[in-house]
């Protein structure tokens, strides 16, 4: 028998006393998603015999739709947030398995778990649950060890000086006009993109007005041509969405300009790394995901997670992606 005991939360005000160490596992980001129109927070707490919360795994709820049928499907970003002195993998077995059963129930489509900070964190607890792995490019810049200026190559140290020079400024959304621009070129670019969640308009506004949340909008001329959305946690920096008109003002390369500010700001602050948090679906020759390398960044091979609660579904996919 197990000496930790696990409970599943889903409302704020029964959520025992916990830290905010990784905001992705956070109290505030659980309040943020609970706020957030089509999203619904699912915590799961792992305790000690004292009480004392060792672990716990923050799930997301989306509500999709693929016409004509609607859906909820779940996304956790890493595998959870745990106390030093514990089995980080023991306690999220026991997390996972809590969560798995407490989703089957809400006829969740699919849970997915990405940016699990190892590739084999947790290899055996995911089998067991029946879920798997399908390999991921992850990406992450490092900040601490060298000037970014030097990591570009002069190529695109000049496209960004044209760009300057042509009128383009990147600064932080400080406005609540600049907020509803920006939600509404976010929610935009992402409505028609493969795999990504379409992010509300809720959730910007709460990430704007978070401490550990940053907008950043890159405009010409008064126009907003891009933005992407940043936040912090335990010393790094994670951009979450990007957004830009690339097609529209092409030569003034907004993508670029606003992930280059997101970069100068994070190094600038004295975090140590930034992580693209969504550096494209896993095709080779994936052109976001070479854009994102030309900033002088590490790609990482991961494993994103699955599991579908349609039985033989899942037993397809899983084959489709055998290792």
């Amino acid at each position: 028998m197990s000496q930790y005991q696990t409970a599943i939360y889903t409302r704020g005000d029964t959520l025992p006393s916990m830290d905010d160490g990784n905001f992705f596992h956070s109290p505030e980001l659980f309040h943020i998603v609970e706020r957030t129109p089509g999203q619904r927070p699912c915590m799961a707490v792992a305790t000690d015999g004292q009480g004392r919360v060792v672990g716990h795994i923050l799930v997301f709820l989306l509500r999709a739709s693929w016409m004509p049928l609607l859906y909820w499907q779940a996304h956790a970003y890493g595998e959870g947030d745990y106390a030093e002195d514990v089995n980080s993998e023991e306690v999220f077995g026991l997390l996972l398995e809590a969560l798995v059963r407490r989703l089957r129930r809400r006829l969740c489509f699919f849970i997915e778990f990405s940016d699990v900070s190892r590739k084999m964190f947790g290899y055996k607890y995911f089998r067991s649950q029946g879920f798997f792995p399908i390999p991921w490019q992850e990406i992450h810049n490092s900040l601490h060890s060298m000037d970014p200026h030097d990591r570009l190559q002069p190529k695109m140290l000049k496209k960004i000086e044209h760009a300057y020079q042509q009128g383009v400024e990147t600064r932080e959304v400080t406005t609540e006009e600049d907020l509803d621009r920006f939600a509404h070129l976010v929610r935009g670019f992402y409505r028609w993109k493969v795999h990504r969640v379409v992010p509300p308009e809720k959730q910007i506004a709460e990430l704007y007005l978070s401490d550990n949340g940053r907008l950043f909008a890159t405009l010409y001329k008064g126009r907003l041509i891009g933005g992407c959305v940043c936040v912090y946690s335990e010393g790094n920096a994670y951009l979450w969405y990007l957004a830009s008109l690339r097609k529209r003002y092409a030569w003034l390369h907004p993508a670029m300009m606003t992930v280059w500010q997101a970069i100068i700001w994070a190094w600038k602050h004295n975090y140590a790394h930034i992580y693209f948090l969504d550096a494209g679906l896993p095709y080779p020759n994936n052109p976001f995901r070479e854009f994102i390398l030309r900033f002088g960044g590490k790609p990482v091979a991961k494993y994103r997670w699955f599991r579908f609660s349609i039985g033989w579904l899942n037993k397809l996919l899983s084959w489709i992606w055998k290792e």
